[in-house]
């Protein structure tokens, strides 16, 4: 018995010797990724600034900074992975939604449409974005660090207030701006007849993923200011089932 019951406890050690490894690993992945990416906006928010006292113009900034753009915004995804294997406690679809939204804006209106890109609705999300972004990834960076400044994190549960419903309306007024551009050059469409028989249209694609926003903009726009008030506040949020 005695032989069995010391098995059982340097068994027991052993799984929390490996869970604090796990722990401390994810921890520093975590932390590597959120100082990485509050860097990179960073050098974007930086990028931005220098070009426009150098212009005086907002005329070509987007063109300068795509590549840039383009690289950390696509990285995200990276955060879709941490809600699905667990590291993150959030849910999957809305992070999926949020960055897949964004990618989308990046790729396929905002670099490809190249008509729009002198836009000042395409500016102003882009620096909606930035200034949200570094606020995000600052406020997690020093959580993890356990070192949590009170103005990062009422920045970060404050800013959004106005920032949130700015970057939509600059994501709306690109993406209608696009529409015109789309419609005359057939981007990314397929007419029939062809060999695969599917018929596809980018420019009602465009309309329909206006209007998701409808739906869509509430939902998370309300789940971040439930999310407010239980880490301003301390209230507690009992989710309501349908």
């Amino acid at each position: 018995m005695a032989s069995s019951e010391e098995d059982g406890t340097v068994e027991e050690k052993e799984n929390n010797n490996k869970k604090r490894t796990k722990s401390a690993l994810t921890t520093a992945w975590l932390t590597f990724y959120n100082i990485a990416m509050t860097a990179g906006w960073l050098v974007l928010a930086m990028a931005m600034l220098r070009f426009y006292i150098k212009k005086g113009t907002h005329k070509g900034l987007y063109r300068s900074i795509a590549r840039t753009l383009k690289f950390f915004q696509t990285f995200a995804l990276v955060e879709v992975g941490h809600c699905a294997i667990g590291i993150v406690r959030t849910s999957v679809i809305v992070t999926g939604v949020q960055v897949c939204s964004r990618i989308f804006m990046v790729w396929f209106v905002a670099s490809s449409i190249r008509q729009i890109q002198n836009e000042e609705s395409v500016i102003l999300f882009l620096v909606v974005w930035t200034v949200t972004e570094i606020t995000r990834y600052s406020y997690y960076t020093f959580k993890l660090l356990n070192h949590l400044p009170y103005f990062v994190k009422w920045a970060r549960y404050n800013f959004f207030i106005v920032l949130y419903p700015l970057g939509v309306i600059g994501e709306l007024l690109s993406i209608y701006a696009a529409l015109p551009f789309v419609r005359r050059s057939g981007m990314y469409s397929m007419r029939l007849p062809n060999k695969y028989n599917v018929s596809f249209d980018y420019y009602y694609c465009l309309i329909i993923v206006m209007l998701s926003y409808i739906p869509l903009f509430p939902q998370l726009y309300f789940h971040m200011l439930r999310q407010r008030r239980r880490v301003l506040y301390g209230e507690v949020i009992v989710e309501k089932d349908d």
